[in-house]
């Protein structure tokens, strides 16, 4: 994707003026090249949250919170979920291009002659207590990776880091079912290779060797969509601490590590667990779907409802249209009679219609209905950020290999203004 010189504005301070550059994506984004800011007037930026501060050019995703777009390498989510599976979309987010017969085949028989882990990392399972968390796991075992396969850790080295791409998508959901496993104390499945990608994961989640098991192929569907959903989201927090690791030219599975980590806080993968611990808090209290209602509207309250609006869409969220689409048939299929599925289409009727939630666009977002689709799959809510991981992790590797490609790559490096204390003496032991 192209980037353009689209004039310049001028930034006065002390009695001198600053030309800067007006850059112009492709979708005619905006944005101020600062990067002589410091060198000539001695300034930076501050911006908390870099909520305003674009850290690189990027031709992978274009999102538009105020339109409710979201585009993979120009194509609408809409139609990537309704005609692709989550292999062409990974294909298509890490080499820019939609591939075709021959292109896909040769990429699918790639990632399931890795889908197996080396035996000794196994026994790494054995250190984690039975409760450990599946994201600690997660992060742990994809580090540990690069002990394992240190034929492939060059950033520099097209062919390592080919092979190393091909190795975390088949791995990962083998690492992530593993981790379910030793917490129920079920023996691992071993990957099943002419199933598909979401078939396979799901048979190494729930089969056990006693007995036969057949994957729903429901649960494949949805669990295709939501995967396809989560595949990227442009500059994230885990996309880029991706990022800003792999900048230092740390190893591919180093910075997806970090990635994962990321990934793990409450306020961005481990939302929709933290959706289903608050449905379960309002179905213990006896589905009072009133109550909570009014204690997310009393400005005095902390209480918050979870899944509901989204920081960037602004209108509504694309990819929440599609997902709400595959939790209605899955229920429906299901039938199940479980409180928390009553109470969440309770709160989703309120939302879509209650003038306070209509007027603040706090419409059921993505975290919202994921939640309760991974629910209805039976996993369990530790599971749902893994489910995240494996979902993102397109898109991470996605942006790790545009940045190594970027000509004007540099190791990340943020700005900080000082509040500290100023220059003190110190004052000896005795003294103190």
């Amino acid at each position: 994707m192209t980037k353009s010189e689209s004039g310049t504005a001028t930034i006065s301070y002390n009695g001198s003026d600053l030309d800067v550059s007006v850059i112009e994506g492709s979708e005619n984004e905006k944005a101020l090249d600062i990067s002589k800011l410091r060198g000539t007037t001695g300034l930076i930026t501050l911006d908390e949250g870099y909520v305003n501060t674009g850290n690189t050019t990027s031709g992978i995703t274009f999102l538009n919170g105020e339109k409710g777009i979201l585009r993979y390498r120009g194509y609408p989510i809409e139609q990537l979920a309704a005609h692709c599976d989550f292999v062409e979309v990974s294909y298509l987010l890490i080499y820019g291009k939609l591939p075709n017969d021959e292109e896909l085949n040769a990429f699918r028989e790639s990632i399931r002659n890795h889908t197996m882990i080396h035996e000794d990392m196994k026994s790494f399972y054995d250190g984690f207590p039975k409760d450990a968390h599946p994201m600690a796991i997660l992060s742990s075992v994809v580090g540990a990776l690069s002990t394992f396969y240190q034929d492939s850790l060059d950033p520099q080295n097209a062919e390592q880091v080919e092979v190393s791409i091909h190795r975390l998508l088949a791995k990962l959901p083998t690492i992530a079912a593993y981790s379910y496993k030793k917490s129920t104390g079920q023996p691992f499945m071993y990957p099943q290779n002419h199933l598909s990608y979401c078939e396979n994961f799901l048979r190494m989640m729930f089969a056990v060797p006693s007995m036969d098991y057949e994957v729903d192929p429901v649960f494949a569907e949805a669990l295709n969509l939501l995967l396809i959903c989560h595949a990227d989201h442009e500059q994230n927090c885990s996309t880029a601490t991706v990022r800003i690791v792999g900048s230092s030219n740390a190893n591919l599975f180093a910075s997806i590590s970090a990635g994962i980590c990321a990934l793990w806080g409450p306020l961005h993968g481990g939302a929709n667990e933290a959706c289903v611990n608050m449905l379960q808090r309002i179905a213990d209290d006896g589905g009072n779907v009133k109550k909570y209602v009014d204690m997310a509207k009393d400005k005095k309250d902390n209480f918050r409802l979870m899944g509901f609006g989204h920081r960037v869409y602004k209108n509504f969220d694309p990819r929440a249209t599609i997902i709400k689409q595959a939790c209605d048939r899955l229920l429906n299929r299901l039938n199940l009679d479980d409180p928390l599925f009553d109470v969440a289409q309770r709160l989703e009727e309120v939302a879509l219609k209650d003038d306070y939630f209509v007027e603040r666009k706090l419409y059921p977002n993505v975290d919202f209905y994921s939640g309760i689709i991974y629910r209805a799959m039976g996993l369990p809510t530790q599971m749902f950020t893994v489910m995240f991981a494996i979902g993102r992790l397109p898109g991470w590797i996605a942006h790790w290999v545009e940045m190594h490609q970027s000509p004007t790559n540099r190791i990340g490096r943020p700005r900080q203004v000082y509040t500290g204390p100023t220059e003190r003496d110190v004052v000896p032991m005795s003294q103190r």
